[in-house]
């Protein structure tokens, strides 16, 4: 009788032992309700005693969640449609305010990130969505962390994943960006006659001081152009020779001219050198 009495006992303890004992993760922490009302003190990670029949334990991961924002259509301040998604990373830091302020603070938390996004759309214009992302995701990160600080969870960032473009958009952008890049080669180019008429102005000023370059210079150039193997070489001649051969040659006088009548007066002929006979 002794033995099925303490053997009751101790089956009766060991199913006490079971419902008292609970098991905190380190990841997460343990609130404790004891007829409906929270206690203040956090259970941490490990065996959690509680008392069987008035205690009932709710975990609360405390590890950073990732949510993806669904992607939300809205119209940029300059009048473009566009539709952008984001990515909120979160996490707990007061276990009790997430447990008792909000019923479901993920859900909550969704919620808020999706009208963020589409104020933040409202707000910006396009220039900034597709180039100015770092500013937005600060303001995204402001919307949102104003009101779950009272739900005891803290925004760690936001980022936009991706800005999707209507087709006659993307089409207009890269003709923009392709007239962008002809006026660029147009200017570099300008400014490349630029240069190069003030390096020949410098070059012909040279060879004007020089004769002796322009020469080399033309020799240089047959060079360049026999170096093609061509069938035909045309050799012009030296400048210098044109020179040599028009500082030699005589100058004509010009016939003298009848005073009266404007004529011109006929040359006086020169004696015979030879006698004529008889």
């Amino acid at each position: 009788m002794v033995v099925e009495i303490l053997s009751a006992v101790a089956v009766a303890g060991g199913a006490w032992l079971a419902a008292s004992l609970r098991v905190v993760k380190q990841y997460e922490r343990g609130l404790v309700f004891r007829f409906g009302r929270v206690r203040a003190n956090i259970r941490q990670p490990g065996l959690a005693l509680l008392v069987p029949f008035a205690d009932r334990l709710q975990k609360v991961n405390m590890q950073i969640v990732t949510m993806p924002v669904p992607a939300q259509d809205g119209i940029t301040r300059d009048n473009v449609t566009v539709r952008v998604d984001a990515v909120v990373y979160f996490k707990v830091i007061d276990p009790v305010l997430a447990a008792v302020n909000v019923q479901d603070y993920r859900s909550a938390v969704g919620q808020v990130a999706q009208t963020s996004l589409r104020s933040i759309i409202g707000k910006s214009d396009l220039d900034d969505l597709l180039s100015n992302r770092e500013r937005l995701n600060e303001g995204l990160e402001l919307m949102i962390d104003s009101p779950a600080l009272d739900w005891g969870i803290h925004i760690d960032r936001v980022e936009i994943k991706d800005v999707a473009l209507p087709e006659s958009m993307k089409r207009s952008m890269s003709r923009q960006a392709e007239a962008e890049r002809e006026r660029r080669a147009r200017v570099i180019s300008a400014d490349g006659e630029l240069q190069a008429s003030y390096k020949l102005s410098q070059a012909a000023a040279t060879m004007a001081d020089t004769p002796a370059a322009l020469q080399l210079r033309l020799l240089e150039t047959v060079v360049q152009v026999s170096a093609e193997k061509n069938s035909t070489l045309v050799l012009p001649f030296p400048v210098e020779l044109l020179r040599f051969l028009d500082a030699n040659t005589p100058k004509r006088e010009a016939p003298p001219v009848s005073q009266d009548n404007g004529q011109v007066a006929p040359s006086p002929r020169e004696p015979d050198d030879v006698e004529q006979r008889p």
